[in-house]
């Protein structure tokens, strides 16, 4: 009876805090049966005490919190439309109890009569924080929205009324993208891939909309939260810098680093380092349209062998010393560094379940592996507009891709070659354990002045008929098939294969034929390995023959800004990869292994043939055409560890604290000006927000 007592107290006092604005003359409150015959002077209080006396005879605190001591608040924004219905719009609460139970309630609400504006029916809207348990406090200022129905409207407060519905996170339930974060996707790794689920899994990036179908990523960062009251503490640990929520829109703004100071041992200079600063708006228009864009200035210099690269697929022009890989063009810095800006965004608009539009600069992945041998994350953003078609068990997506080759043998009149992508890949689970996917990819050109040519256009795989019919030598295709089996939740086996080039005769003649243009990827993934939690083991084999994804006419190589579109080795390589990833709360931590084996060309007086590592060159300079082996030419070993551990400080925004160690051995056959042996171990501690995956193993 005592606890009756409090919560009846509680929560008169909690109902009081039910926001509107002051209402005029014109204005008349929603009436509840039981308040026809009250003065319209205290409708207001009628409405109140009523609605109150509704909830406090019909809501169940939840059990669980009772059981965790739950102290906290509930904010539910509700609606009286213009017939008199009560609808819950939005709630915000730490249990999904909470938002289930109060939501129950609304819904046995009786229909009364409608608020009136100027004596037409008209809606109402209210914010009504509630404190859980119930009990007695302080509030915010109130807010009601109402739309007046008169025809001759007075806006001259309209500027004033504008009104921050309060803080919800709406990006779990939108169609923006979940950057491309290895640690980050490994979080729902696990969900996303439960025997009997249809989700598919290859075409990255995910929705947050469609990975909030198998796992409460809103509910997992909230768990996370730091009990903070103060305004910075919530937006240091929890919160996004600026999130703003109006009927019918919103959008948050967050301002980010990607810093990182470290050392590499026997460097030419004292310390590496990466300066980025960033800022990521995203929000929503309508239950429909998203956007999301990111501003990035950076300045850096890293571990000799990362710049040796970077240099080594420099842009023509010789104010541009290397391309950043993963990044862009980049301009000379402090004589050791380099400065390089980029801006990535898109639009992306879901038409109910079936279908989602994107059309932005950024970058995609596909397939279930570490890398892709289809089309991978480690070049630069480029321009796409794509197609996400799911229904049934089928999903279906089809990019477009404007692409540029930036080499001097590539530039026309100072200005870079630009080329063409388009790409299918249909995904189809066969059943509740197995998934099979086809891919297809073509480049073009601009030759003869075609442009973006239309015969592209058409959504339909295979394109390789098409290919034909434009001309011998007017495009590049690709093709490849993917599979992935789940043996039980917790282990499944993937694979891809990709074709570059068929001659049946060739391939099956023994003879190992520079023709045969193949590679293919094994792997497994073991979620919660040993029984613990939240450890995750991936263990990779990928190999690729010399000459794939290159191209006999000088632009229709597979890549883009002097890097592959597929595996960042570009061809004629097989390596082995081994990773651990494992969290606790705020804590994370990985580590990764890679051994491989690689091809490169030797580029001295004595040997200038192409021995099909570079996807770059033509391939009619290779030395011979049968005989063609993985590692040919100068034959060198490759290994790799990276170990990293780190805090994530705001789940919100993904802003977290690291340290990594990079061990990096690199063995060639024969030393060379461009490859020789070298031993790299580099050190590095940092703040970033993560957007996006470095590769640093190339």
């Amino acid at each position: 009876m005592k606890i009756k007592v409090f919560l009846i107290g509680a929560l008169l006092t909690t109902f009081l805090a039910i926001s509107q604005q002051t209402s005029t003359e014109f204005e008349k409150y929603p009436v509840f049966t039981e308040c026809e015959n009250t003065e319209i002077e205290q409708l207001k209080s009628c409405f109140h005490n009523t609605l109150q006396a509704f909830i406090l005879n019909n809501f169940k605190t939840p059990q669980i919190v009772f059981d965790e001591n739950y102290t906290g608040q509930m904010v539910v924004f509700f609606e009286v439309d213009k017939e008199g219905d009560f609808k819950t719009l939005y709630v915000d609460a730490l249990y999904q109890e909470l938002k289930d139970e109060i939501e129950r309630v609304f819904e046995a609400l009786p229909k009364i009569k409608p608020a009136t504006y100027n004596a037409r029916p008209t809606y109402v809207q209210f914010t009504m924080p509630i404190q859980i348990p119930l009990e007695q406090g302080s509030f915010e200022v109130p807010v009601m929205e109402q739309q007046n129905q008169n025809l001759a409207k007075d806006n001259s407060k309209e500027y004033d009324e504008i009104q921050n519905l309060g803080y919800s996170n709406k990006k779990y339930e939108s169609s923006i993208n979940i950057p491309l974060s290895h640690q980050e996707y490994a979080r729902f790794d696990y969900y996303m891939n439960q025997v009997g689920n249809n989700a598919h899994t290859a075409q990255k990036p995910y929705l947050y909309k469609d990975v909030n179908k198998y796992f409460d990523m809103h509910a997992r960062d909230t768990l996370l939260f730091k009990n903070k009251t103060s305004w910075f503490g919530k937006k240091l640990w929890n919160e996004h810098m600026i999130n703003f929520t109006g009927k019918g829109y919103w959008f948050t703004i967050d301002p980010g680093v990607d810093l990182q100071l470290g050392m590499e041992t026997d460097s030419d200079f004292d310390y590496t380092y990466n300066n980025t600063r960033l800022a990521v708006v995203q929000g929503g228009l309508g239950e429909k349209l998203n956007f999301h864009a990111v501003i990035y200035e950076s300045q850096g210099r890293f571990a000799n062998y990362f710049n040796r690269y970077a240099e080594s697929i420099a842009a023509d022009g010789g104010g541009n010393p290397a391309i950043i890989p993963g990044f862009g063009i980049a301009k000379e810095f402090r004589e050791t560094a380099y400065d390089y800006p980029l801006a990535t965004g898109y639009l992306s608009y879901s038409s109910g379940e079936m279908f989602n539009f994107q059309f932005g600069h950024g970058k995609n992945f596909i397939g279930d592996g570490y890398r892709s041998l289809f089309m991978g994350d480690a070049t630069s953003p480029s321009p796409y507009f794509k197609i996400n078609t799911t229904f049934w068990k089928l999903k279906y997506t089809n990019t477009w891709m404007s692409l540029r080759d930036v080499r001097q043998e590539a530039t026309e009149d100072g200005a870079f070659t630009t080329k063409y992508m388009a790409t299918h890949y249909l995904s189809y689970n066969i059943t509740k354990r197995w998934n099979i996917g086809l891919f297809e990819s073509v480049l073009w050109d601009n030759s003869n002045d075609r442009g973006f040519d239309l015969n592209y256009l058409n959504p339909v795989i295979f394109y390789r008929a098409i290919e034909f019919s434009t001309g011998p030598r007017s495009g590049n295709a690709l093709i490849g098939i993917s599979s992935k089996y789940k043996f039980s939740d917790s282990f499944v086996a993937y694979g891809q294969w990709i074709i570059d080039e068929f001659s049946s005769g060739d391939i099956f003649g023994g003879e190992k034929s520079w023709k045969n243009k193949l590679g293919y990827q094994l792997g497994v993934k073991y979620f919660r390995p040993f029984g613990i939690n939240n450890l995750f083991l991936q263990f990779e084999y990928n190999q690729v023959r010399p000459y794939t994804y290159s191209h006999n006419t000088i632009v229709l190589n597979y890549g883009h800004n002097n890097q592959s579109m597929a595996h960042l080795w570009g061809a004629n390589f097989k390596e082995i990869i081994t990773i651990a990833r494992y969290e606790k709360g705020r804590f994370f931590g990985s580590a990764k292994l890679i051994y491989g084996e690689r091809g490169f060309d030797f580029n001295d007086e004595e040997d200038t043939f192409n021995y099909g590592g570079n996807i770059y060159r033509d391939e009619r300079d290779r030395p011979t055409d049968f005989g063609i082996e993985i590692g040919q030419g100068n034959t060198t070993t490759v290994f790799h560890g990276e170990f990293q551990a780190g805090y994530l400080l705001n789940p919100s925004t993904n802003f977290k604290v690291y340290a990594s160690l990079i061990y990096r051995d690199f063995n060639p056959q024969v030393n060379t000006a461009t490859e020789f042996k070298d031993s790299t171990t580099w050190f590095n501690f940092g703040l970033r927000t993560d957007l996006f995956n470095w590769y640093y193993d190339f």
